[in-house]
């Protein structure tokens, strides 16, 4: 199954369109994070689990992706996951997105969106 939407959890997302669901699929992508199954339960263990950075500078047009192996859903700033599904997002345009990280130890993301 694939994730093709995103949520806004308590973020600025979407107010300028900055953000732009891009096909799954696509092969290139400028950042890729894949979230191990079992990271959920590490986490819930106690153990300091970093998939990927609480802060993140990107430009306009690149692609990110982050692949969900684990069996729970997660949440990186204003995107959800859901349990083994997949999420590529190309950005267009400048901005600041803030959320929940449910795969970093600080509990935030802050992602950049540069010119």
């Amino acid at each position: 199954m694939v994730a093709l939407a995103i949520a806004a959890c308590g973020s600025d997302a979407g107010r300028d369109g900055a953000l732009v669901v891009e096909d799954p699929t696509a092969v290139h992508a400028d950042y890729e994070y894949v979230i191990p199954l079992g990271t959920g339960a590490r986490f819930d263990a106690g153990e300091v689990v970093e998939i990927l950075p609480g802060e993140m500078t990107v430009r306009v047009g690149e692609v990110m992706r982050i692949i969900n192996q684990d069996d729970r859903q997660h949440l990186i700033g204003p995107f959800f996951v859901g349990a083994g599904e997949t999420l590529t997002q190309r950005f267009a345009g400048a901005g600041e997105f803030t959320g929940i990280c449910t795969v970093h130890p600080s509990g935030e993301f802050v992602l950049t969106v540069e010119e």
